[in-house]
């Protein structure tokens, strides 16, 4: 192996490039990177710019009119909320096998908007957390 501090400026540049290159390269094709990238492709414009700015996204539900609130993780992340935006009720229901943040809140966002209470028959549900013990936030 050649040691770095031996190469000309020239060939730093490069060893850096491709680095950058290699690490963006799969810093964006890990399954979370493409999860969300796919759950991207399925939002609205309104609800795409939530979810970057807040790291959730509101959903109406096709069979009640009521909104949900589907924040980023894979089990209890589905609030319903009022007319306020404050939860009223949790709910959690999940797809079968192991998937990402990003597929499981497609698959939650699906449910909810073409099959409502299907998904809420299925689903256990909760009282919302309050302000102090909401999800802890890392991020993505």
């Amino acid at each position: 192996m050649i040691a770095v501090f031996r190469l000309g400026a020239p060939a730093r540049a490069r060893l850096h490039a491709l680095r950058e290159l290699y690490r963006r390269f799969f810093g964006e094709n890990t399954p979370d990177a493409r999860g969300r990238r796919l759950l991207s492709e399925w939002l609205t414009p309104a609800q795409l710019a939530q979810f970057e700015q807040h790291r959730y996204f509101d959903v109406v539900g096709c069979d009640t009119g009521k909104r949900y609130r589907i924040h980023y993780g894979t089990a209890a992340n589905v609030h319903e909320i009022n007319e306020a935006g404050i939860a009223t009720m949790g709910w959690c229901f999940v797809p079968s096998g192991f998937l990402v943040p990003g597929d499981v809140m497609l698959a939650q966002k699906i449910a909810l908007e073409t099959n409502e209470r299907g998904a809420l028959a299925l689903a256990n549900r909760f009282p919302p957390a309050t302000h102090s013990e909401h999800f802890y936030r890392r991020p993505f």
